[in-house]
């Protein structure tokens, strides 16, 4: 019974986690890439916060991941942090509003049906019509000014969004280490992989960060990176991934929100348009993931 109790209470944290924690990391990133160079900073975030984690695990009795979950740890890693998160981070210094970059990450649910019909997974006429739907806010959002201003900029939210998708989707079919040694090794492998482009493509800091470039990385090293994605792939072992990506209803609000408060950020009516339509798409396509189960599995506990 007292683990009956945590289960639901572990779920909640999660849950919390990802819909507030992730939704204040996009304001966060825009503020760190105006003292780092985007792919620096976001290699520098993951390999600290990596190397942090395994080491507790480690500490804790965790068994060191074999070669075969490293392999998978960096093939997650690479999808869902260096190409998806690596991807926001390039975004948003190349111009792209915190809150236009989170709306756009938000289309990642649409990603995740697409890619689940690889391994076989149905897809219902409900959630059909969410992607329609959200395709549809997809070229509203493409409207408004501010990605038209960077087409660069959208191109790599919108493959930074497919990126963690797949990745999430595929993750359930990989050897990846048990528990939180999971997030630990893919944050070594993908900062390790970020470090890497960020020395071939030319970056070097020209001068030292300011006090908000450095509480910036420590709030994504802690907060956005071991707090929350810890969260993120913990609820991939639980629940469906559909379910897991529903961080997507909210974070854009919470992200949109921040940055008109604390950085004098502005959304045009296309942008509003299509943070409605968006979001109505990924309320539809989470709607036949928490329905009730039918009354013959009602006394089994389904983990996805």
């Amino acid at each position: 019974m007292p683990r009956s109790r945590r289960f639901p209470l572990l779920l909640m944290g999660a849950f919390a986690a990802l819909y507030l924690v992730w939704g204040s990391t996009y304001l966060v990133i825009r503020i760190g890439v105006e003292s780092w160079p985007p792919l620096m900073m976001a290699g520098i975030r993951f390999l600290i916060a990596g190397c942090l984690m395994y080491a507790f695990l480690r500490f804790r009795g965790a068994p060191a991941p074999t070669f075969a979950q490293w392999k998978a740890a960096a093939a997650v890693g690479f999808l869902l942090l260096a190409c998806g998160n690596g991807g926001v981070t390039l975004a948003e210094h190349a111009g792209v509003a915190s809150g236009i970059a989170a709306l756009a990450i938000a289309t990642m649910p649409l990603f995740t049906l697409l890619f689940g019909l690889f391994w076989g997974n149905r897809t219902t006429r409900l959630e059909w019509a969410g992607i329609m739907m959200g395709l549809i806010g997809i070229g509203l959002l493409n409207l408004g000014s501010n990605l038209q201003a960077s087409p660069y900029g959208a191109a790599l939210v919108i493959f930074a969004a497919a990126a963690w998708a797949f990745g999430s989707v595929w993750s359930k079919h990989l050897p990846l280490p048990e528990g939180p040694m999971a997030s630990g090794a893919e944050m070594i492998t993908a900062g390790v992989m970020l470090l890497i482009a960020s020395t071939l493509s030319g970056e070097h800091l020209d001068t030292m960060p300011t006090a908000a470039g450095w509480g910036a990385l420590a709030y994504l090293i802690v907060f956005g990176s071991i707090v929350a994605f810890s969260a993120y792939m913990y609820l991939l072992k639980n629940v469906r991934p559909a379910a897991a990506t529903s961080y997507a209803y909210v974070n854009p609000a919470v992200a949109v929100l921040l940055g008109i408060l604390f950085a004098g950020e502005t959304i045009g009516p296309e942008e509003c348009l299509a943070m409605a339509v968006i979001i109505s798409a990924v309320v539809l396509i989470g709607l036949p993931q928490w329905r009730k189960p039918q009354p013959e599995q009602a006394g089994s506990v389904r983990t996805g």
